[in-house]
C-alpha cells in the first residue's frame, strides 16, 4: 500500500518528468528520474518481506481504571536472512498503541513489553495485532495481521464505603431456616438421629419422653442479603455521570461483600450477578465493566418486576437524575424488602434529592462525593 509520501512522491515525480520533457529543463528532468529512482527503491525492498513468529501476552487481564496493564510481545525472526525493522500497531478497543520492533538476525528473538490504555472503564478486544514492514523512505507499506486476540476487562474505580444498612440490631445467631447450611452454631430444630451424628448432639431430654433418638439440628445463621440494582437506563444521566453511578454501584456491591453479606447486583437491563459470602468478586466486576446505558431500557420501571427470592433483602438502587416519577417505583416496591435505599449521582447543584417514603435518599454530584455523603449518612 502507498503511503500518503509515496502519493506525494508520485506526483513530484510526474510533475517533475513531465515539465522538464515541455520546458527542456534537464535538472527538473534529472529530480523526476530520482523520484521515480525512490519509487523503485521502495518496491524493490517491499519484496523482501519478514518472516517472523509473533506471540501475546497481556498482564493482568483484569485492572482497575487507571492501574496498569501491559502487553508482553515475542518476536521470532523465522527467516534464513535478517529481517528488516518492524513496527506493530496493537488495537485495543478504539485506540492503537504503536510498537516499534529492531531488525533481527535469522533465528533472532527479541520481546518488549508496551502499556495499554487502561484510563476508561470497559471490555476491550485487544487485536488484531499488525505488523508493518515499509521501506526507509516510508513511500511503501504493507501491514500483516496476526489473529491473535485477548480480552482486557477494566473494571470501575472502588471506594471505601460502608455496606448497605440492614435497618436491624446485630443477633449472633441471627434467624434460621430448613435450607441454610449445615455445621453451624444455631440451634433450628430437632430431628431424627441418622447413622454419622455426632453423638454430642443427641438430645437425651427427648429421648427419654419419645424413645426415638433425637439431634438437635444446627445450621448456620441466615444472613441478611443484599441486592444493588443499577439503572442502565440513559435518559437519567448526562455530561458522562453514568460512569459515576457505575462506581456507586460497584463500591457498594464489593463493600457487601466483603462485610460477608451475600450479593446480588442487578441491571435494570436484565443483567445479573451474584456474590456468596466470602467469595470472588469478579463475577460482578466484569459484569460492571462492560455496563452501558441504554436508550431502549424501561429504568426504574423494571423493580415493579423484581421480588426478592427470600425475606430480609436489603435494596440498594443507583440511578442518575430521573424524574420523581421514575423514583416512586422504589416506594411502589419498598414493602418487599427489608430496607431501601436510592444513590442518585449527577447533582449539579447540591440540592437535597426528591424523598421518596421510607427510603434513604442521597443525592450527590459524583462518586467522590457519594463516598464521603453515604458513610456519614451511614454512620449516624
Amino acid at each position: 500500500m502507498i503511503t500518503r509520501s509515496g502519493v506525494a512522491m508520485a506526483v513530484c515525480a510526474v510533475v517533475l518528468v513531465a515539465t522538464g520533457l515541455l520546458l527542456d529543463y534537464p535538472e527538473l528532468l534529472a529530480l523526476g528520474l530520482v523520484a521515480v529512482v525512490a519509487l523503485l527503491f521502495a518496491a524493490g525492498w517491499m519484496l523482501v518481506t519478514p518472516d517472523v513468529t509473533l506471540s501475546r501476552e497481556i498482564h493482568p487481564p483484569r485492572v482497575f481504571e487507571g492501574d496498569g496493564a501491559r502487553a508482553l510481545i515475542a518476536v521470532t525472526n523465522a527467516a534464513r536472512r535478517r529481517s528488516p525493522p518492524i513496527l506493530a500497531a496493537e488495537s485495543v478497543g478504539d485506540q492503537t498503541v504503536a510498537v516499534a520492533l529492531p531488525s533481527l538476525a535469522p533465528g533472532g528473538r527479541f520481546q518488549a513489553t508496551y502499556p495499554l490504555p487502561t484510563g476508561r472503564r470497559g471490555v476491550f478486544e485487544v487485536g488484531p495485532l499488525v505488523v508493518g514492514h515499509s521501506d526507509p523512505l516510508r513511500l511503501l507499506h504493507v501491514g500483516r495481521a496476526f489473529p491473535s486476540r485477548s480480552m482486557l476487562r477494566v473494571h470501575p474505580r472502588i471506594h471505601p464505603v460502608d455496606p448497605l444498612p440492614t435497618g436491624g440490631s446485630p443477633d449472633m445467631d441471627g434467624p434460621t431456616s430448613a435450607t441454610a447450611p449445615q455445621g453451624g452454631v444455631a440451634f433450628h430444630s430437632l430431628r431424627e438421629y441418622v447413622r454419622g451424628d455426632d453423638l454430642r448432639l443427641i438430645h437425651w431430654r427427648s429421648f427419654a419422653r419419645t424413645g426415638r433418638m433425637m439431634v438437635r439440628h444446627n445450621v448456620v445463621p441466615n444472613e441478611p442479603r443484599m441486592m444493588v440494582v443499577l439503572d442502565t437506563s440513559a435518559p437519567p444521566y448526562e455530561a458522562g455521570y453514568f460512569e459515576d453511578a457505575v462506581r456507586v454501584a460497584a463500591s457498594l456491591a464489593v463493600s457487601g461483600a466483603r462485610h460477608g453479606f451475600p450479593v446480588e447486583l442487578r441491571t435494570t437491563g436484565g443483567q445479573r450477578a451474584a456474590i456468596e459470602a466470602g467469595r470472588d468478586v469478579m463475577a460482578v466486576l466484569d459484569l460492571l465493566a462492560g455496563a452501558q446505558p441504554a436508550a431502549a431500557d424501561q429504568g426504574l420501571a423494571e423493580l415493579l418486576r423484581v421480588v426478592p427470592g427470600e425475606e430480609g433483602v436489603v435494596l440498594g438502587v443507583v440511578t442518575g437524575q430521573p424524574p420523581g416519577a421514575r423514583l416512586g417505583a422504589v416506594s411502589a416496591v419498598r414493602s418487599r424488602f427489608a430496607m431501601a435505599s436510592i444513590v442518585c449521582v449527577g447533582e449539579e447543584h447540591g440540592r437535597p434529592g426528591l424523598p421518596v417514603r421510607g427510603v434513604l435518599t442521597v443525592n450527590v454530584r459524583t462518586s467522590d462525593d457519594f463516598a464521603a455523603v453515604w458513610n456519614a449518612w451511614v454512620r449516624r
